[in-house]
């Protein structure tokens, strides 16, 4: 994080009127960190002297010295913000936030009978997601689990033929490991099929589908090819339920584009693993580009980006509240991996940011 700008609690006049995260530092103790829209106007209301009696917090007399970070952005407001709390506030800083972990589908591929959960825990294990809510995630979960047949069941089975079962096994919707009707390799031979559903964003499972549609219509056994064809179209529906953002969490990848504190520039906020990197300020002046296209420096800064720390779910969670925000003001392009980059996508949204 870039150092802060610093000044007086009389110099307040010539502070800019913009948005901005700030820390008020008394003489001792910890400092009173907030964001705002308007710097200038929200200092004057905290440090200012009143002509009258107001319940709003006043902290005229206590300031020693100002510390702020214009922002361009309300991605950049949250990421800095976050960093103080948890710089100044170990203890309290979710508090301060106000972030909650995103909801995740997780493949628990270390029990010998892998299974599905929605947790906002992570851990071990396939994690699929960030969903925008917990009831998104566990829509997915149940229409994920329709495609295949693996178990809803959450015990730690002991397969036996005597186990009572349930509902989907009897519905053939389950392949009963729990009464021995299947093979621990055979049933997790279903359970990798999931995961490479996961893995793809659902493209496994659409291609197999497509080439056995295409072969029954090949041999002219149509009414075959129209049931492929159907199932072709609801596991696009299911993938379709998990939104812009999921992917298997090591692949969780994209950069958001969004206006710099410095005019004239935008941000690319990488997100690599799950985990958002430092800014890239890209100039959009004409003297900036010297002689080359956008593309090309796109590439050359893709180029220089070094992936650094692991997901986190305050990242994650700061991701979720922007992407999905009324107040969203950047656009995402998200990706698999810094290989797989769309740069004519990436090239437009920056037209769009900074135009």
């Amino acid at each position: 994080m870039r150092e802060p700008a610093t000044a007086s609690p009389s110099d307040l006049d010539s502070i800019p009127d913009r948005p901005a995260v700030f820390l008020l530092w008394a003489s001792e103790g910890k400092p009173y960190l907030a964001r705002t829209a308007l710097l200038r106007r929200r200092l004057k209301r905290l440090i200012s002297e009143r002509d009258r009696l107001s319940r709003l917090v006043n902290l005229r007399g206590v300031v020693d010295r100002i510390e702020y970070w214009p922002t361009g952005s309300q991605l950049e407001s949250a990421l800095v913000h976050l960093e103080l709390a948890q710089r100044h506030f170990p203890e309290d800083w979710p508090r301060i936030t106000r972030l909650r972990p995103p909801a995740f589908v997780k493949l628990m591929l270390e029990n010998p009978f892998p299974r599905t959960v929605v947790t906002t825990r992570l851990g071990r294990g396939l994690y699929y997601g960030p969903f925008a809510s917990r009831a998104a995630a566990e829509h997915f979960e149940g229409e994920l689990l329709d495609l295949f047949q693996i178990r809803r069941c959450e015990e730690n089975l002991s397969p036996s033929p005597d186990h009572p079962g349930c509902i989907y096994g009897e519905m053939n919707r389950c392949l009963r490991p729990c009464q021995q009707a299947v093979s621990i390799e055979e049933y997790r031979s279903e359970a990798a099929r999931v995961e490479q559903f996961l893995r793809t964003r659902g493209a496994s499972l659409v291609e197999t589908a497509e080439a056995a549609r295409d072969r029954a219509s090949a041999e002219m056994r149509f009414e075959e090819a129209e049931r492929l064809h159907q199932r072709v179209e609801r596991i696009s529906e299911v993938q379709a339920l998990s939104g812009e953002l999921a992917r298997s969490l090591e692949a969780l990848a994209g950069v958001a584009v969004t206006r710099s504190a410095e005019p004239g520039n935008v941000d690319l906020w990488f997100l690599i693993s799950g985990c958002w990197q430092e800014p890239r300020r890209l100039s959009l002046s004409e003297s900036a580009g010297a002689g080359q296209s956008m593309d090309h420096r796109l590439r050359e800064v893709a180029g220089g980006v070094r992936p650094q720390g692991s997901a986190t779910w305050e990242h994650l969670a700061i991701l979720v509240r922007w992407h999905g925000s009324s107040w969203r003001d950047g656009e995402w392009i998200g990706f698999d991996s810094l290989q797989k980059i769309p740069y004519r996508k990436l090239v437009n949204a920056i037209g769009r940011v900074g135009g």
